[in-house]
C-alpha cells in the first residue's frame, strides 16, 4: 500500500498524556494524524489522576497549614478554628479537570489532529478498527499505529467495589463525601497522597500494607523520616504485613485482615469507607494484539527503547506503544516522553529513552521525590562494574530557607560513583522535594559528575542549597585521577 492510500500517516489509540504528546508532536511535524479515544480526552492523568488529585492536595494542604496552630505560633501567628466546604474543594478539582481537558482538546485541534471518538483496536498491520458509540464499526488505515491506552486501578481478588463505600482513586478524586474513618489499602504514592488529603480534612485513617514495611517502594532512609511525619505524626493507624483478604462494601465496610505468610485471618475491621490503592493494571485486553502476533507480558505490551512493539524478540515495523500500557515507569511525564520519542523515530530520527533520568514525585506535605537508581540497584551495579559506590546525605535542618519556614525535617540522599563522580540517583524528602529533584534529573540525563556540579553556584537562601551541599560532600569523596 502506497503512502497516499493510507487514511492517515499515524493513528494513536488513546488520548492520555502519552497519546496526546505523540499526536500533537506528529501533527506539528507535518504528519496526518488521528487520535482515538473512547472516554474523556486527557486520559487518567487529566481526569482521574494527577490533575484532580493535585487540586485536592493543594486545597487540603492549605487547610492543614491553617489548622496547625503550634506551627503558626512559631511565627507569632494566632489562628482561629478552620472551616472549609467539602463541595467547593471538590468543585475546585473538577473545574481544573475541565479546564485542562478543554485546553488539551483545543491544542490537538489547532495542530490539525483528527479526533475520533470510539473504541480502537488493531485489525492487522497498519489497520485500526473503530467502534463508535452509535455501534458503527469501521476500519481505518495508517502507515504507523501507536498504542497509548494507559491503565486502570488494580483491584485485588476478594475486594468488592461499589464506588461509594469501597472505591479506587478514580472515584476518590471526586471527593463526594468525607468518611469519619477510612481504610486505605496500599502505602505507595497513591495511598500516601490520599492519606494526606483525608487526614487534613479531619478523617481518621487506617493504612493497610501487605508487605512487611510501610512505603515499601521508597528508599529505606527516606521511608524512615517520611513515615515519622506523614504517618506516625498524623491520625493514622498503620498495619503492615497483613493482607486485606476480603472487603465487603456496605455500612459499615467489613475488612478481613490476613497474615501475609499464613493467609489466616488475624483481625476484622469495620470502617466507614475503603480506598483501594494497590497499583494499576494495563488497559490492553481489547486491543486485539493477537492479530499482529504480539504476546503481552502480564497484560503489558513489550517495547524496545525506541518504543517499537516487540514480537518474538524482534521489533515490529510501524507499530508503537507508549505510556502505562507498556509497564515502564507508570508516570504521566514518562508517557509524554515516550510519545515524543516514538514520533521522532517515526520521522526517521533515531532516538532512545533514558529511564534513569526520569524523576518521580509524591505530593504529600512535605513531598517525596526520587530519580535514577535505588541504593540497592546502585550497589549491584557497583559490584557488576567494579567501582566504589558513594552515598552522602544532606539535611534540611542545616538549610536557612527551610529553617525560616519552620519546616526543616527533611533529607536528601545522593548516590554516585567514587571513581568518575557520575551521579547515579537521588532520593529526597522535604519541603518542595518535587521541584528539587529536577536539578538532579538534569544532571543524570547529561551523565554529569559531582566534581563539576559542586562548582555550580546556587541562590542563597534557597532550598536548592540542600542539593549543592550534597554535591560538595560527594565531590570530596571522588578519587583523584593519577
Amino acid at each position: 500500500m502506497s503512502l497516499e492510500n493510507f487514511d492517515f500517516d499515524l493513528i494513536v489509540i488513546g488520548a492520555g498524556y502519552g497519546g496526546f504528546d505523540a499526536a500533537k508532536h506528529a501533527a506539528e511535524s507535518g504528519l496526518r494524524v488521528a487520535i482515538v479515544e473512547s472516554r474523556e480526552m486527557g486520559g487518567t492523568c487529566v481526569n482521574r489522576g494527577c490533575v484532580p488529585s493535585k487540586a485536592l492536595l493543594a486545597a487540603s494542604g492549605k487547610v492543614r497549614d491553617l489548622a496547625n496552630s503550634s506551627h503558626l505560633l512559631g511565627f507569632g501567628i494566632h489562628s482561629s478554628p478552620v472551616r472549609f466546604e467539602r463541595q467547593k474543594i471538590a468543585d475546585h478539582a473538577n473545574n481544573l479537570v475541565q479546564t485542562i481537558r478543554g485546553n488539551l482538546t483545543k491544542s490537538l485541534e489547532r495542530a490539525g489532529v483528527t479526533i475520533l471518538r470510539g473504541m480502537g483496536r488493531l485489525e492487522g498491520f497498519q489497520k485500526v478498527g473503530l467502534r463508535e458509540s452509535n455501534g458503527i464499526d469501521r476500519i481505518i488505515t495508517a502507515k504507523d499505529v501507536m498504542l497509548a491506552t494507559g491503565s486502570d486501578p488494580f483491584v485485588p481478588p476478594g475486594i468488592e467495589i461499589d464506588g461509594r463505600t469501597v472505591f479506587t482513586s478514580d472515584a476518590a478524586v471526586n471527593l463526594e463525601w468525607l468518611p469519619r474513618w477510612i481504610a486505605i489499602i496500599g502505602s505507595g504514592y497513591i495511598g500516601l497522597e490520599f492519606a494526606d488529603i483525608y487526614t487534613a480534612l479531619g478523617c481518621e485513617v487506617t493504612m493497610i500494607e501487605a508487605l512487611d514495611r510501610l512505603m515499601p517502594t521508597f528508599d529505606p532512609d527516606i521511608t524512615k523520616i517520611a513515615s515519622r511525619n506523614l504517618i506516625e505524626g498524623r491520625d493514622i493507624d498503620s498495619r503492615a504485613g497483613v493482607l486485606a483478604s476480603k472487603v465487603v462494601a456496605g455500612c459499615p465496610v467489613k475488612i478481613d485482615l490476613a497474615d501475609m505468610n499464613s493467609r489466616e485471618v488475624v483481625d476484622t475491621l469495620e470502617v466507614d469507607a475503603v480506598l483501594v490503592a494497590t497499583g494499576r493494571t494495563p488497559c490492553s485486553s481489547g486491543l486485539n494484539l493477537d492479530s499482529v502476533g504480539v504476546k503481552m507480558m502480564k497484560g503489558f505490551i513489550p517495547i524496545d527503547d525506541r518504543m517499537r512493539v516487540i514480537s518474538n524478540g524482534q521489533p515490529l515495523q510501524n507499530l508503537w506503544a507508549v505510556g502505562d500500557v507498556t509497564g515502564k515507569l507508570m508516570l504521566a511525564h514518562t508517557a509524554a516522553a515516550q510519545g515524543t520519542i516514538a514520533v521522532e523515530n517515526i520521522l526517521g530520527n533515531q532516538k532512545l529513552i533514558d529511564y534513569r533520568s526520569i524523576p518521580a514525585a509524591t505530593f504529600t506535605h512535605p513531598e517525596i521525590s526520587s530519580v535514577g537508581l535505588t541504593e540497592l540497584d546502585a550497589k549491584n551495579l557497583a559490584t557488576e562494574e567494579e567501582f566504589d559506590l558513594g552515598v552522602v546525605r544532606s539535611y534540611f535542618k542545616a538549610n536557612s530557607k527551610a529553617l525560616a519556614e519552620l519546616n526543616s525535617d527533611g533529607l536528601m540522599k545522593l548516590l554516585f560513583r567514587k571513581d568518575t563522580g557520575e551521579v547515579l540517583g537521588a532520593h529526597i524528602y522535604g519541603l518542595h522535594a518535587a521541584d528539587l529533584i529536577q536539578e538532579v534529573a538534569n544532571a543524570i540525563a547529561r551523565r554529569m559528575n559531582v566534581v563539576s556540579l559542586s562548582c555550580e553556584v546556587h541562590t542563597h537562601p534557597t532550598l536548592s542549597e540542600v542539593v549543592e551541599v550534597a554535591y560538595k560532600q560527594a565531590a570530596q569523596q571522588v578519587k583523584k585521577k593519577s
